[in-house]
């Protein structure tokens, strides 16, 4: 079904639980196996319907934040969606303590199992008011970011609409852009230091309140770490500064060499070629329909994948005054539908979004005919995974979207990768601390990240930019506010991918044979597992990077 095609009903959350309690009882009363698998295949189908409605709602507050129907809609889901989350876990415990476990393991699996007790960590009757809060701050801090008007020779672009002109190839309109940009959060920086102020004390009082010392017990299982912990993060940072940051740091400078620069300002973060970066040919509809071709030359799969998204209206892509920051992929389970939300903006990130996007719903794709739905509930470092590596396998089919420019994007994608991995470190490190000390003050806060800085990206200078200087750059990553720890899952996936550029380098049909099984795999095991199965160097194995350096260290002749 096409989505403009799709219905939208609120449901009556009273009615949900309702019908939530009488699972939980009938899964308490199942007097075998068999018929405690039959109650938890009527929970998947209650399940997929509230999280279709949700989902529904949220692209299209996205699409128009100043729709007032579907601002109400939002503040109703951001009022009920805790009291779901609760429902969820509360029927989810009785399915844990079945005494038809083994049954059911075997059926949807141990991964399951472990994810169904992370997500009863998770969520607490105690904590729904916090809950319910934390989602309105989040809605407040995207709803400021989204009111962005910023006047640029005549015209009012919000800030998505501003990257053309952040890496432009003249540097005086750089300049000029990134001080309007800024200009921005410096505006607004009272309002955004006290919304994080007050989620870094709602998420540690929602901590305290279930028994744990802070925010990152409950944090750690809400974003279903199953099979590694704080410290197995804290070690892969360490990997990072040692083995990858001094190596970025050269990736760098042959950027400042090539620029003919003598030395890299803030400004020029994210520029690669003295003649411009490069951009997309085309309309966004073509650039869309060069994807189509693209996708049907890669594989079988990836066609009939990319017909579909087409075919149903399954992209909301192009950039509009009122919309939503950003980009993501989400699923709309009724109809079985993947869904890309994103803003193109006449940059290369447009032909991101028909990569990295793409290698979400792809393997949502895949694997939306998975009868047990916990199978499909893949951890977030698998999630990106898909979506790093699809970027690179499509590397051979940049000249329908850059035409004669396709090899400078690569280059550019390239050293992108790389280079991306020490700031996502960073804010992950950043957000530990933060949760590890809730009392640091804002300008505590702006100074930890700056000094952050200076580790991870040592070149980085803000001469002329006294917010930036002093440390406020954090503020304008969304995932901070509104998806608190996620972050450190794209740098386990983008190891992942470079592990699989490395080896496309060499054998490109093997590893997509990998990656399709990666793919199809889905959440049927734990990462480590994961790994295994397809051959990939688990990312928190000490000497990965390493590993991952040289390789591509030999590559560039660094």
């Amino acid at each position: 079904m096409k989505f403009s095609e799709m219905p939208y009903e609120r449901v009556d959350m009273n009615d949900v639980a309702k019908q939530f309690r009488e699972l939980t009882a009938q899964q308490r009363r199942a007097a075998s196996g068999e018929e405690a698998f039959a109650v938890h295949q009527k929970y998947y189908t209650l399940t997929d319907h509230v999280m279709s409605e949700m989902t529904i709602s949220e692209i299209r507050h996205d699409i128009d934040t100043t729709d007032d129907f579907y601002q109400a809609e939002q503040d109703y889901w951001d009022e009920n969606t805790p009291v779901f989350r609760n429902l969820r876990a509360q029927y989810q415990k009785a399915l844990y303590e079945s005494p038809y476990r083994s049954y059911l393991e075997s059926r949807i699996g141990k991964t399951a199992f472990k994810n169904i007790e992370l997500s009863m960590k998770s969520v607490d009757d105690k904590i729904l008011p916090l809950m319910a809060e934390e989602n309105r701050l989040q809605t407040e801090y995207n709803n400021i970011l989204a009111s962005a008007r910023i006047d640029w020779h005549g015209e009012k672009l919000n800030l998505s609409l501003m990257n053309p002109y952040l890496h432009h190839r003249d540097r005086a309109i750089r300049k000029e852009a990134w001080e309007k940009y800024s200009a921005f959060f410096v505006a607004h920086k009272e309002e955004l230091d006290d919304i994080y102020d007050r989620l870094v004390k709602n998420r540690t009082a929602q901590g305290t309140t279930v028994g744990d010392e802070n925010y990152l017990p409950i944090g750690y299982a809400r974003m279903m770490r199953n099979c590694y912990g704080r410290s197995d993060i804290a070690r892969f940072r360490e990997q990072v500064k040692r083995d990858l940051v001094p190596f970025a740091e050269k990736i760098h400078d042959r950027r400042r060499i090539r620029l003919g620069l003598p030395k890299l300002s803030y400004i020029d973060e994210g520029f690669y070629f003295n003649e411009g970066n490069p951009v997309p040919t085309g309309t966004p509809e073509q650039i869309l329909e060069a994807g189509r071709q693209m996708y049907h030359e890669l594989s079988a799969e990836t066609a009939e994948f990319m017909d579909f998204m087409c075919d149903n209206e399954l992209f909301d892509v192009l950039g509009r005054k009122n919309k939503k920051t950003g980009g993501y992929m989400t699923y709309i389970p009724d109809y079985q539908s993947p869904f890309i939300f994103a803003n193109f903006n006449g940059t290369s990130s447009d032909a991101d979004v028909i990569t990295h996007e793409c290698g979400h719903a792809f393997q949502g794709y895949l694997v939306r005919e998975e009868p047990i739905r916990e199978n499909a509930d893949i951890t977030m470092e698998v999630a990106e995974t898909h979506s790093m590596s699809m970027e690179f396998f499509t590397g051979p089919w940049m000249n329908l979207l850059f035409g004669d420019r396709a090899e400078d994007y690569i280059q550019m994608h390239f050293e992108d990768a790389i280079t991306f991995i020490p700031y996502g470190t960073m804010v992950d490190e950043f957000q530990d601390i933060c949760y590890s000390n809730p009392g640091l003050s804002p300008k505590d806060r702006d100074s930890v990240w700056r000094d952050l800085e200076k580790q991870y990206k040592p070149h980085l200078d803000y001469t002329g930019n006294p917010y930036y200087e002093a440390g406020g750059f954090w503020q304008k990553q969304h995932h901070i506010y509104d998806c608190p720890l996620y972050y450190i899952e794209y740098c386990i996936a983008q190891t992942d991918a470079l592990q699989y550029k490395i080896r496309m380098d060499k054998d490109y049909k093997e590893a997509w044979a990998s990656y399709l099984k990666l793919c199809r795999l889905s959440a049927s095991d734990f990462f480590f597992g994961l790994c295994d199965s397809v051959g990939l160097i688990n990312p928190f194995e000490d000497g990965c990077l390493k590993y991952v350096v040289k390789q591509l260290a030999e590559k560039l002749g660094v």
